[in-house]
């Protein structure tokens, strides 16, 4: 008898399978058409399959519920999802990027991050009761570093390729992949201090001298430095490996495509193995590997690494909606929410782009002011500040007495955990939300005014009709279409008691510059409905085929060339030009004609033979009813004139 399997793994599976596919039904309409980023839209996911909504997805069974390991499985996931997007950000990077921008950088990744650190951490000290600086100091450090995931969904798109210039995509990229791995330091210079001078040094032994010293020799040294000497070694092998085997073809396509991504596995397992800092060891792979422009020329129009960057930020931002504390952010012991509401707003304010802008003079890629605003306002706070949060707490773990943990590192653990959940919610819903609020902004209100100045119109058009009569119908009383009809609508509006003498009022109809340009649309209007139109000659194969330039055919997409025919004449008024001859015989009917008034009047034999309609003079015969032959190569015909039949064979 079958029975149902109602497991966790089956639901996330068909959860999260059944969001990516429909979210893939509408994907380019969201990005490209509403700009909303994906980071927003799986998080909001997330947070409705999670157990704050319908239970689809319980990630606290995952872990048997228990809260640690739940923390070291997202922990690990943040690392996996780090370690692939750092490479590819590396690889996207051009040819000795880090070291042609290296003053750039050096900017932005020293006195930059510094003071997004101190202004972070002021402003947490001040909004956050009952804490020391050094509390602070840890909270700001670990929101210093600009998240690379959200950031490629920034610099990315229809959006960033018609208003962020390339140059300054790639500095923004290349920020965000570097300063990852270097918010180590100042996270544990807080937190070294904190475990050896904080509640008197409970439950260790040394003092600040001996936290300084693990700082240097252990972060700096262990962590940093050989992070980037490990990340450059792996990356300049994996790239003359894949040169020789690329060269002897011992390397099919497929694998030669995801070779970044396995060498961002590679990185993550073995630093991860020595204790140092894989995150950074990958971006600096990621960019050796690509140091001579090779790797990246080669996959610069396929697809997979993008295809993958989306599977790895729809799934990760999923999960953060499913394990976020939504519900610790008005209930906790460190800070109410009125303090952490204005707390999340002057972080996205102050935190960097001051820096920026007191810096953007000396860095190229930052051409104007404009430009400043938005580099110093899309620094998003994601993934990676949820890497460093767990780090901090299971360092605090560690410290502890008589068997539990240290009253001062309890409480630093759950204001991390409250403070910097709440910020990265904060940047992806404030982040995610600009670009389209940003837009609506600057059309809505173009919007609104030209349906109001539309209505306008439309009202003074009625209130004028009366006194305009005249204008409109002729003598006869019947109505005419003349240039005042046409370009009434783009005229201004006159007053009433002086429209007699056609006096402007200072209120107008529509805006100066649009009716400008109604007035050109209008006078181009009577120009083409002033040119004949032969839309009744009959054409030859050559005439089909070919423009009057010589041209062979239009092509596609080309728009039709609007010319005067070729075989035009005068019309409406008598010519005294005698008749042509054509080799000493009679005038043909296609010349000019001689004292005639009206085309009806016009006889046969006063017209010259036009040379590029040679090959149909021969279709000419007379009509079977008039005693006059109107030829086929008449360019104009009249309301009044009897349809022209073929000649019989």
């Amino acid at each position: 008898m079958p029975t149902l399997a109602i497991v966790n793994f089956n639901i996330v599976c068909a959860t999260l399978g059944g969001f990516i596919t429909l979210f893939g039904l509408v994907s380019y309409l969201l990005k490209e058409k509403f700009y909303v980023s994906e980071p927003l839209i799986s998080t909001l996911a997330g947070l409705v399959f999670s157990p704050h909504a319908t239970n689809f997805i319980r990630p606290l069974e995952f872990a048997n519920n228990n809260e640690v390991d739940l923390e070291t499985i997202t922990l690990y996931v943040t690392r996996l999802v780090l370690g692939v997007q750092l490479v590819l950000a590396g690889v996207q990077l051009p040819s000795k990027y880090l070291w042609k921008e290296r003053k750039s950088l050096s900017l932005l990744l020293g006195p930059g991050m510094c003071c997004m650190w101190i202004s972070t951490s002021l402003l947490v000290w001040a909004l956050v009761p009952n804490i020391n600086f050094l509390f602070a100091l840890a909270v700001g450090a670990s929101v210093t570093p600009t998240d690379p995931v959200l950031s490629n969904s920034i610099v990315k798109g229809k959006f960033a390729d018609k208003n962020i210039s390339p140059p300054l995509q790639k500095i923004i990229i290349a920020e965000s992949g570097a300063n990852d791995g270097l918010g180590y330091p100042f996270l544990f210079l807080a937190l070294y201090l904190i475990k050896y001078t904080g509640d008197h040094g409970q439950g260790v032994h040394g003092g600040a001298g001996h936290a300084m010293a693990l700082w240097f020799y252990d972060t700096w040294v262990y962590v940093i430095i050989l992070s980037v000497v490990y990340g450059a070694v792996v990356g300049w092998i994996a790239k003359e490996l894949l040169h020789w085997a690329e060269e002897r073809h011992y390397v099919d396509r497929e694998s030669f495509l995801v070779f970044a991504i396995t060498l961002a596995l590679f990185i993550v397992g073995t630093v991860g193995m020595i204790g140092s800092d894989d995150v950074l060891a990958c971006f600096i792979a990621g960019n050796v590997f690509t140091w001579d422009d090779w790797f990246r020329l080669e996959t610069m129009d396929d697809s997979l690494q993008p295809t993958i960057d989306m599977l790895l930020n729809v799934s990760i931002f999923m999960w953060f909606g499913a394990v976020c504390p939504w519900h610790s952010f008005v209930d906790n012991n460190v800070i109410p929410i009125y303090r952490l509401i204005p707390l999340g707003i002057l972080v996205l304010l102050l935190r960097r782009l001051p820096m920026v802008l007191a810096f953007h003079k000396k860095i190229p890629q930052i051409e104007e002011i404009r430009h400043a605003f938005f580099v110093g306002f899309f620094g998003p706070i994601g993934v990676s500040a949820i890497f460093y949060l767990y780090i901090a707490r299971e360092f605090l773990r560690e410290i502890e007495v008589d068997g539990e943990q240290r009253e001062d590192a309890a409480r630093l653990s759950e204001l991390l955990n409250v403070v910097i959940w709440f910020l990265t919610c904060c940047s992806i819903f404030v982040h995610g939300l600009s670009i389209p609020l940003g837009k609506l902004g600057f059309y809505l209100p173009r919007t609104i005014s030209y349906a109001m100045s539309t209505e306008r119109i439309s009202a003074s058009q009625s209130m004028a009709r009366t006194s305009e009569s005249d204008a409109r119908h002729g003598a006869d009383g019947e109505p005419t279409i003349d240039a005042w009809n046409l370009t009434r609508p783009f005229r201004r509006r006159l007053t009433t008691s002086e429209r007699g003498d056609a006096v402007p009022s200072t209120a107008s109809w529509l805006p100066r510059a649009i009716a400008r340009v109604g007035q050109h649309i209008v006078r181009d209007v009577q120009r083409m409905t002033s040119k004949p139109i032969d839309d009744k000659l009959p054409q030859t194969t050559d005439d089909r085929n070919s423009d009057s330039s010589g041209r062979s055919g239009i092509q596609a997409g080309e728009r039709p060339e609007i010319s005067s025919p070729r075989d035009a004449r005068l019309i409406g008024r008598a010519i005294n030009d005698p008749p042509v001859r054509v080799d000493g015989g009679d005038a043909d009917a296609d010349g000019p004609r001689v004292n005639v008034s009206s085309p009806l009047q016009s006889p046969v034999g006063t017209r010259a033979p036009s040379p590029e309609r040679a090959d149909i003079a021969a279709l000419a015969a007379p009509a079977p009813s008039r005693d006059v032959s109107i030829g086929w190569q008449r360019t104009i015909r009249f309301p009044d004139e009897p349809p022209l039949s073929q000649p019989k064979a």
